[in-house]
């Protein structure tokens, strides 16, 4: 079975991984070979030397999932929390500017539930659950459209370095006659 693009397996995914791995120990009961276990419920070999192994160490509960490895650390109700939290804003929370950051998202959550993330695991989560990064646009209060227009239009070429204008047969390495 092939992991899905991306990552590992949702719960039904799971599941059914699991169903395979307990079939494999019906045959290892069975005695049956390696080869003819993979080849039978379409898995590799390495796959069931790695289950029979865990299956003789510690008996059935050795081949059980043990869930996902990405599972979240945080349950719904401190979500919920974390949105509030967040939109509230920077500023309340100690920060000197109304800008959030991951790494400020990150020391938050460390804050509220103490609990650790890196900060990508920190962009994961707030993806998940519907969050997305966005960069504000730099723009003066004081900006005044209709006279950057005008700048960009008498006083930018003014200032600008006039270009060198290229004619045909001229090259900026050699003159006519210098060989």
């Amino acid at each position: 079975m092939r992991y899905a693009q991306g990552g590992g397996l949702t719960d039904i995914g799971r599941a059914a991984r699991e169903r395979v791995r307990l079939q494999a120990v019906t045959r290892f009961q069975g005695g049956q070979k390696n080869r003819d276990i993979a080849a039978t419920l379409r898995v590799s070999e390495r796959s069931v030397e790695r289950w029979r192994r865990q299956w003789r160490e510690r008996g059935e509960a050795g081949v059980l999932s043990k869930g996902s490895p990405g599972r979240p650390r945080l349950g719904e109700a401190q979500i919920a929390r974390l949105e509030r939290e967040l939109e509230r804003g920077p500023l309340v929370h100690g920060w000197a500017d109304q800008r959030w950051t991951l790494a400020r998202i990150k020391t938050l959550i460390g804050r509220l539930f103490h609990v650790s993330y890196t900060v990508e695991g920190t962009w994961l989560l707030l993806k998940r659950h519907g969050w997305s990064w966005q960069q504000p646009a730099r723009r003066a209060i004081e900006r005044g459209d209709a006279a950057v227009e005008v700048w960009k239009k008498e006083t930018w070429p003014r200032v600008r370095a006039p270009r060198r204008h290229v004619t045909a047969g001229s090259s900026s390495r050699t003159k006519p006659g210098s060989r």
